[in-house]
């Protein structure tokens, strides 16, 4: 009977396939490998067609979805490849880490105890062991590394480990080096981390019991001399003994390359997971063929690369291993080759090699045969049955309302979409109607796995989940405006039995509503309702209902509502009175115009109107032919007068001119009173109006900015000059040099006759 420990790093590419050559040599007859014991059912699913990593088993309570945790794999894994080989040759696999069940349920608890670490101390002095370094305990391979002659263990560890295929020698080295490491370190100060080697310890003694003769045990090369060295299996039991323990399920969920990535936050992560793909399938100069993808890259995006750049790249390569004192160029060597051959110490080539290359983004696949709740089995069919892929990359995908697989590809990401899960992110939509096209980018992530579970509390299916979800959320909504943009939602999404709740909601706040701030920014959520309910085909003629009240209670509210504001406030009234404006415009009815027009016209006459309010009122109607154009210019004239405050002058000029100045550019009438307004300024006036002014003028256009400052540029003189050659008199000898041309012009008539009509 023998057990052997093969100390690993998760995600290596180097560790996997020593670790394979390893277990041909000991044809092991039992396997235990790190990881959580409740997805021991799962790892048939290793191996077998439909399940291709990177994926990650997904540990979950039922009662809780959101109290989860992953344990990502990819092709060069480690423990993969020790599963995939039990499974086809017949061995028994287990997984031999402490229980999430434990795990889990000891982080909502209390603390633990505190640690004595002055009994710590003792323990390691009464062993011989000095009281290592922070900096050591903290990451303790820093040090090799160092000596070794690297900046960071990594990169050390990469080169030790990753780029060899040592079989057995490897791992013997790998324990003998970790052995040493912990003996300078000395007990663990986690208590967690001692608990975990317990339960393995304890795995490897029910399999001795079995009746195992060669046991291999695939773990963290941390853990190797806490394993080798076998305490008495009392004392293991004690630090077990009375953990709480709670009911937990587990499942297969794809996984992505950028999750895997250290980058990402991912604890034991990798710099570049398409790195270590590639040397996992290149094992034989694994450097001359990655210069060959990155040459091949660059010339898919027309930047030069050629034969002679890989060769320079190669040399360059070799010798900075050589320079460094390196068996082998490694990755560094490799990327700064790359940057003086291929990319000419540019970055823009370096980030397209780092998004393609290095990291390689891709989703795994999980095959239907996996358990996993009905609510995923739902999503996952109309996925497939849409042939809408799941991919980790961004997708842009154009759709087009009036097609019916369209329309339910739209439902589909709306409906996600109110369950939290933004899978599709909506993008502006130029050049087409905006009515009957929605432009999405898809990028699916792993989190939306917990967040499909979490969802199922609701409902088993998309739509019932979604449904149930909307009106939990209407039953909370703290306004009109909220539930407005909540019923915009459920139309998008097709939730049908989520309207009749909602709608009796609506109309019990539209009614006890008063604020005109909340009546207006409940306006466009409902006028955009009504304009999609044609396209999609659902009926919303009980919100015109709504609406009517709406408009009718908020052109009764809007004189007095826009009276005796603060700045502030005003500030905030302008967005939704524009916004107000454009949904009622939108609607194109007569009725609700004229209403409309009336109660700006009676707020842009009344002087308690807050200047700004009262600017963007003046705005609205003569852009709509409602005022003639010189209203507007008296208005402004009277605003620009001496009697009116400058402050207040400013704000009337800001709420009228914002977002654009085209009625500037082309009315000579306003134009001139502004300009005398500004002129007429003191000095000390003109410093303190000069922010809001600059903020007014820096909404509009280039075009117009630039128009703007010609304009002034010329000043008087530029005005004289243009009066004088308006009355210039005509030189009739240069005008009959165009006769002729003008004579084509109108069909042949003749010069004779063009001068008689001009």
């Amino acid at each position: 009977m023998s057990v052997h420990l093969f100390g690993i790093r998760h995600h290596g590419p180097g560790c996997a396939r020593s670790l394979l050559g390893a277990l041909e040599a000991l044809q092991p007859d039992c396997i235990l490998v790190e990881g959580p014991p409740e997805a021991d059912a799962l790892l048939a699913h290793v191996g077998a067609p439909g399940l291709h990593p990177p994926c990650a088993l997904l540990v979950y309570a039922p009662a809780a979805p959101q109290r989860a945790v992953f344990y990502p794999f990819a092709e060069y894994s480690p423990e993969w490849q020790a599963i995939r080989y039990a499974n086809a040759h017949g061995v028994p696999v287990r997984l031999c880490d402490l229980p999430q069940s434990h795990r889990l349920a000891v982080a909502d608890v209390a603390d633990d105890a505190p640690v004595d670490e002055q009994a710590k101390v003792d323990a390691n002095t009464e062993a011989g062991v000095e009281a290592a370094p922070p900096a050591l305990r903290a990451d303790p391979l820093a040090w090799l590394a160092e000596a070794a002659g690297f900046g960071d263990s990594d990169t050390w560890w990469d080169h030790l480990v990753e780029q060899r295929s040592d079989g057995l020698d490897l791992f013997d080295a790998i324990a003998e080096m970790m052995t040493v490491v912990r003996e300078q370190i000395g007990t663990p100060e986690d208590i967690l981390e001692q608990r975990r080697e317990a339960y393995m310890r304890n795995m490897i003694r029910a399999a001795e019991k079995e009746g195992r003769q060669r046991i291999a045990v695939v773990c963290g090369a941390w853990h190797v001399p806490a394993l080798a060295r076998m305490p008495t299996a009392k004392s293991d039991n004690d630090l077990l003994k009375g953990l709480p323990k709670e009911k937990l399920a587990a499942t297969w969920t794809p996984w992505s390359y950028g999750r895997l990535a250290f980058a990402s936050g991912y604890g034991a992560g990798v710099a570049a997971p398409g790195w270590y793909q590639h040397v996992w399938e290149r094992r034989e100069q694994a450097s001359l063929h990655w210069l060959t993808d990155v040459a091949t890259l660059l010339r898919k995006h027309d930047l030069d690369a050629s034969p002679a750049h890989i060769i320079e790249a190669s040399r360059l390569a070799d010798t900075l291993a050589a320079l460094r004192d390196r068996p082998r160029a490694g990755l560094d060597e490799l990327m700064e080759a790359i940057r003086a051959v291929f990319c000419y110490d540019s970055e823009l080539p370096l980030q397209l090699i780092r998004r393609e290359l290095l990291i390689k983004d891709r989703l795994g696949e999980v095959p239907p045969t996996v358990p996993t709740l009905p609510l995923i089995q739902d999503v996952q069919a109309q996925q497939k049955r849409l042939r809408m892929a799941v991919r980790a990359d961004t997708l842009d995908i154009d759709l087009d309302l009036r097609q019916p697989a369209h329309l339910e590809k739209s439902v589909l990401l709306h409906r996600l979409a109110m369950l939290g899960i933004a899978w599709g992110s909506r993008q502006v939509v130029r050049g087409k109607s905006g009515t009957f096209h929605e432009l999405w980018r898809l990028a699916w992530e792993p989190e939306f796995a917990i967040r499909l579970i979490e969802a199922s509390v609701w409902g088993s299916t998309l739509e019932d989940a979604a449904g149930a979800r909307a009106i939990s959320r209407g039953a909370a909504a703290p306004d009109l405006a909220a539930l407005t943009s909540l019923m915009e939602e459920v139309l998008l999404a097709d939730l049908r039995a989520a309207v009749a709740p909602l709608m009796t909601r609506i109309q019990d706040a539209s009614a006890l509503t008063a604020d005109l701030g909340f009546l207006l920014a409940a306006l466009p959520p409902l006028v955009n309702v009504l304009r999609y309910g044609s396209v999609r085909g659902t009926d919303t003629a009980a919100l015109g209902t709504v609406v009517d009240g709406l408009v009718a209670r908020a052109c009764v509210a809007l004189p007095f509502g826009m009276r005796g504001l603060a700045d502030e406030a005003a500030s905030a009234l302008l967005a939704q009175l524009i916004a107000g404006d454009g949904a009622i415009r939108l609607l194109q009815n007569g009725e609700y115009e004229a209403a409309w027009f009336a109660a700006l016209e009676a707020a842009a006459r009344s002087e308690a109107t807050h200047p700004l309010l009262a600017g963007r009122a003046v705005r609205i109607l003569t852009e709509q032919g409602h005022w003639p154009m010189g209203e507007a210019s008296r208005h402004l004239l009277l605003l620009c007068s001496r009697a009116v405050a400058p402050l207040a002058a400013a704000q009337w000029l800001e709420g009228f001119l914002q977002g654009s100045g085209t009625l500037l550019v082309h009315n000579d009438e306003l134009w001139h009173a502004i300009h005398g307004w500004v002129l007429s300024l003191p000095a000390e006036t003109f410093t303190e109006l000069l922010p809001l002014l600059r903020r007014t003028f820096g909404s509009f256009a280039a075009p117009e900015r630039r128009q703007l400052a010609e304009r002034a540029s010329a000043g008087a003189a530029g005005a004289v000059a243009s009066s004088h050659a308006a009355t210039q008199e005509i030189d009739l000898g240069r005008a009959r040099r165009v006769l002729p041309i003008v004579a084509t012009i109108f069909g042949g008539a003749t010069a004779p006759e063009v001068i008689h009509g001009a």
